[in-house]
């Protein structure tokens, strides 16, 4: 592992600013996708990048998270502007947020985070890797018909991630084939450890050369029937004439509708869903990092939070930690949370003062940039390590990722969750005790060995295992490894020692660790049989 400078936030600055140049490079188109999928206003987006970068990135103990619009949000975004009647009005919902947001973060609530199973982390990573590399393809060809960053399987055009693929020898264009057959190859010329070794390439990030190949190619290409790029094949962001211009293209909220409880109610989802993205692309992030810190989940909401006040006064969508420009960060070289800073700085550099320069980037360059990323989160290397772990590991892993890739984001996560916790509960089931049927020998008495704590989960197990018991038999339950029991396992073994007799089949309990455990559930017994004689005595 490389030997990291803590000391100061720019100590590391040959590695973060490259690194915050091709997170610029690449987060603008991202915002801009993300703000007309969103049926914003496309400079919106921008802001919010600007936000994620300059303001969240200081307060932020994430060290490699770059936060701006997500992808994930812009459903959500695209309902509440439809219901609010107005952009004004939904900024209002996006300072509620925030407000939430940094609610959430003060009572602690970032611990959630810890709750997520490594192996829905890891199928998200990999799941988003596929989705980047698939939705960059026609990007790659020329054929640029959905948004940079609409990850959803769905599309607005509508196609699907799939169909997508299928359309692009039809609308394929020569220039932009060329620009990403070209930039994919100095990316893969960059990564080759005989090259690192020169300080050339050690100085001077492969994307960075990408993007100025892309220009000088776009530039060279007006000239040429049949190779030049059109509108649509290159990033576009608002161009600004004059200061007052480029000041009126914020926005606003408008305070008169404070009183309107459809702002609070949709302030409140966006805050939720904004926070559990965060939260996911957190660890994931975490999981990425090649130092391996941890960052505060807890701080994370405040700075989000903040983020998102902020953002809601000046015209910005809502904005999250996402893992898209996270992960470029990273395998761009970035050591700390300047990098994303200086990203948040430089794109606001672009904005005001290069709008023009970079209006000339193929979208083809960013694509091959993009490609590379993808390939990587969803590495072969990553699926076999999980795969070596076991099904019970595997199984949500790859749920996940098909989730992922054929619905989107937040509802493959969700679909992933749900199969983890099954897993969970499942293994409960099983593991709630012990019984050795290769040991066992007829006309001798069946052992169950319970396990050291048995829980309200355990009852399902514990029932089936009771009922299946042969007629005529014997039992003893032993419980001697057991520390705490809940009163509902209890329960179902005093039910079946009730019942027990009726089967010719004799129940013995034994061996509870403290004698206090025995007294008390001797009491218990006798209480739950005092119960059930009282019910008798009233049915009769």
């Amino acid at each position: 592992m490389q030997k990291l400078d803590n000391q100061g936030f720019f100590k590391n600055l040959k590695y973060d600013f490259p690194a915050g140049i091709v997170v610029t490079l690449v987060a603008i188109p991202l915002c801009l996708g993300i703000s007309l999928a969103s049926g914003a206003p496309l400079f919106s987006g921008l802001v919010a990048g600007i936000i994620g970068g300059v303001i969240v990135a200081l307060i932020s103990g994430s060290a490699l998270g770059v936060s701006g619009p997500a992808a994930g949000l812009a459903v959500i975004v695209f309902a509440a502007i439809e219901e609010l009647g107005s952009f004004e009005t939904f900024l209002l919902a996006v300072i509620v947020a925030g407000i939430v947001q940094i609610i959430l973060g003060l009572f602690k609530a970032g611990i959630i985070a810890y709750f997520f199973p490594s192996s829905v982390i890891k199928g998200m990573l990999s799941g988003i890797g596929i989705v980047i590399f698939l939705k960059q393809i026609p990007h790659a060809f020329g054929y640029d018909s959905d948004p940079e960053g609409d990850l959803g399987f769905l599309q607005k055009d509508g196609q699907n991630t799939l169909s997508e693929l299928t359309l692009i020898w039809d609308y394929f264009s020569a220039g932009p084939l060329i620009i990403s057959f070209l930039s994919l190859i100095i990316l893969i010329i960059w990564e080759q450890p005989s090259v690192k070794k020169y300080t050339f390439f050690k100085l001077i990030q492969g994307p960075l050369v990408v993007v100025i190949l892309g220009i000088v190619l776009n530039l060279f290409f007006q000239n040429w029937d049949g190779l030049s790029l059109m509108a649509s094949q290159v990033v576009v962001i608002p161009v600004a004439n004059t200061f007052s211009e480029f000041i009126g293209q914020f926005a606003s909220p408008d305070f008169t509708q404070l009183g309107n409880p459809r702002v609070y109610i949709l302030g409140v989802t966006i805050a939720i869903v904004a926070s559990l993205e965060t939260l996911l692309c957190l660890e994931a992030t975490d999981k990425l990092d090649p130092f391996k810190r941890i960052a505060p989940p807890n701080r994370e909401l405040l700075a989000q939070g903040t983020g998102n006040l902020i953002a809601g006064f000046v015209g910005g969508l809502p904005l999250t930690q996402v893992i898209v420009r996270s992960s470029t960060n990273i395998q761009s070289g970035g050591r700390t949370r300047a990098s994303s800073f200086f990203h948040g700085v430089l794109m606001l550099i672009c904005v005001v003062l290069l709008p023009e320069v970079i209006n000339l980037i193929p979208l083809a360059s960013l694509a091959a940039i993009l490609l590379v990323v993808g390939y990587k989160l969803a590495s072969f290397s990553v699926i076999k390590q999980v795969y070596n772990m076991g099904r019970a590991e595997f199984i949500p892993f790859t749920i996940t990722i098909f989730g992922i890739v054929f619905t989107d984001l937040l509802t493959g996560i969700s679909i992933g969750l749900v199969i983890a916790i099954f897993h969970i509960l499942w293994n409960n089931y099983k593991a709630a005790y012990f019984f050795d049927a290769d040991s066992y020998v007829p006309g001798e008495p069946i052992k169950i060995q319970l396990s050291e704590s048995v829980t309200f989960l355990n009852k399902a197990g514990i029932s089936k295992a009771l009922t299946e018991l042969p007629d005529d038999s014997s039992v003893m339950i032993d419980a001697s490894k057991t520390v705490s029991i809940h009163p509902d396992v209890i329960e179902i073994i005093s039910n079946f020692e009730a019942t027990a007799e009726n089967r010719n089949i004799s129940v013995k309990w034994t061996g509870l660790v403290q004698e206090k455990n025995i007294n008390d559930q001797n009491n218990l017994f006798d209480t739950i049989k005092k119960q059930d004689t009282l019910i008798k005595s009233q049915d009769i």
